[in-house]
């Protein structure tokens, strides 16, 4: 009747390595027990209801015990019946990672689980600094090595150096930089060519991964004086000189940089996907839900319109739609009222920008008007030229109907620009209250922030209230206290949100992802 759990590999830190399968486990799992090394990235695909356990580890300073972690896991199992626990673990589980010592304490307590193997950091890292660990003609075997398990007897290194010297194939140590120059030392004692290359690897795979290159004679020297730090993987042999040709990472233009989007989660997929590709590490925070209302709420309430809501289309000769979400929801609800898109035969339809057009587009329709200024006071302006200013001509030319689709948040401008416009509002928009502090964490050490939409800029401001509020002699935000300081916005309007808040901005030309995304680019090149 316990709960199941499941030893899970997250990968070497790049989220894009998570196993299909580790990705599935981790969107139902009722519990998360994660590492240190585990990227932000990857806890954001976690079950948003799911209880976060951050038992990470540093070295020299182990915030929960390896024991304390296997009865850990024993009891969220025996305490939840049915429960899916996600024992969440850098790398692979079972290189290294102690996943066997979990697994048999798991046994002892006749807790059912599951291996989910993950991506080795010992084969991952290299080839992303473009290291092959094997090449013909150069490495016909690879060995992967601890570089900080010590024997117990004698507190020194548990390794057989006058083997490993030996080894023709490439040795990869994985952790012990602190010892590495006592390990380099000690191979050179036992015959190894001391001009044999090594190169060190921080953090790899993700944004921040940099490559070291030195010799066996030089290592110790040279991680002194570029501060090679932990994490950090250790590769020795010919392959390593490849490395010079073959590093691809470094050439994307976004490596390096980590970005928060704040796009509601189901619309963020599509620029996470595109900045990942160009090498970026992305962080998405919805700042925003937005949930669709079971039945268009009219404002104001108008006579006439028919208590079976949908009917009342016919009365309409022009739709406005102002975003994504309100097109969404505005056909989630013609379709569960009955209705389908024919009901829109002869009605002009109007987007407010590029993005929204698309959106239509998928649902078959084509835009009738979309404002070369996409803004509602562009849509607004233009089509008040539809209107007549007149009751002159009225006959001839009658008043175009016209029905704005909104959220509960939009602010009035259209309706001052057309006040003879019906609104209906569709959905509403809810801010996130909190985050959880693994991701304030991850997003206070990011380089710049995504906003799509002035009320995402707004809930930012007050989800984080300590990066970006000044202080009492200070009462206006400060740009030198924000975490990040730079922001990329959609739309003029986002861009004095933001500018308001004390965000350096940076402002796409169009109002579409693709602009912004060129933007991004065109910034950090």
């Amino acid at each position: 009747m316990s709960g199941k759990v499941y030893l899970i590999g997250a990968g070497p830190g790049d989220p894009g390595l998570l196993t299909l399968r580790g990705k599935e486990i981790l969107e139902k799992a009722d519990v998360v027990v994660y590492d240190r090394l585990v990227s932000p990235a990857i806890l954001g695909m976690c079950n948003p209801k799911a209880k976060m356990v951050d038992v990470g580890k540093m070295p020299q300073h182990h915030k929960v015990k390896q024991s304390e972690i296997n009865k850990l896991l024993v009891q969220f199992a025996c305490e939840m019946p049915d429960a899916t626990i996600a024992r969440l673990k850098g790398g692979d589980p079972f290189v290294f990672g102690r996943g066997g010592e979990e697994a048999l304490e798991l046994v002892n307590a006749g807790v059912e689980f599951e291996i989910v193997p993950g991506i080795t950091s010992a084969i991952s890292v290299p080839a992303y600094a473009g290291i092959p660990v094997s090449h013909r003609g150069i490495a016909t075997s690879f060995h992967i090595v601890t570089g900080h398990e010590k024997a117990e007897s004698n507190g020194e290194l548990s390794l057989d150096f006058e083997t490993l010297a030996k080894c023709q194939g490439t040795l990869i140590f994985l952790m012990g930089i602190a010892n590495m120059d006592f390990i380099a030392q000690r191979l050179v004692e036992c015959g190894k060519d001391p001009k044999t290359p090594v190169a060190f690897i921080e953090k790899g795979t993700t944004p921040y991964q940099r490559t070291v290159m030195a010799t066996l004679a030089t290592a110790g020297e040279t991680i002194v004086r570029e501060k090679v730090t932990a994490p950090a993987i250790t590769i020795m042999g010919g392959v390593v000189e490849l490395g010079k040709s073959l590093a691809w990472k470094k050439n994307l233009p976004l490596s390096g940089k980590r970005l928060v989007v704040t796009r509601a989660a189901k619309q963020a997929s599509g620029i996470t996907a595109r900045l990942t590709a160009l090498g970026a590490e992305v962080i998405e925070t919805p700042m925003i839900e937005t949930r669709t209302l079971e039945c268009p709420c009219v404002i104001p309430a108008k006579a006439g319109i028919s208590s079976a809501i949908f009917d009342s289309l016919a009365d309409f000769d022009l739709l406005a739609f102002t975003s994504v979400n309100g097109v969404e929801s505005f056909f989630r609800q013609l379709f569960a009222a009955g209705y389908d898109v024919r009901v829109l035969a002869g009605k002009k339809i109007a987007s407010v920008g590029k993005i929204t057009e698309k959106k239509l587009l998928e649902y078959g329709i084509r835009c009738d008007y979309v404002p070369e200024d996409h803004t509602g006071e562009g849509l607004g302006k233009l089509l008040a030229t539809l209107v007549p200013q007149s009751t002159e001509g009225a006959t001839s030319n009658p008043i175009p109907q016209i029905l704005l689709l909104q959220g509960n948040l939009a602010d009035d401008t259209l309706q001052k620009l057309l006040p003879q416009a019906t609104r209906w509002v569709v959905y509403e928009t809810l801010p996130v209250s909190e985050l959880p502090e693994w991701k304030r964490e991850a997003v206070e050490s990011a380089d710049a922030v995504v906003f799509a939409s002035s009320s995402a800029v707004e809930n930012f401001v007050k989800v984080m209230p300590q990066s970006i509020e000044g202080s009492d002699s200070h009462p206006e935000p400060r740009a030198s206290n924000l975490k990040p300081q730079t922001s990329f916005c959609i739309g003029r309007l986002t861009e004095a949100t933001a500018r308001k808040h004390g965000f350096e901005t940076v402002t796409s030309d169009e109002t579409t992802m693709d602009s912004l995304v060129k933007k991004i680019v065109e910034y950090y090149s």
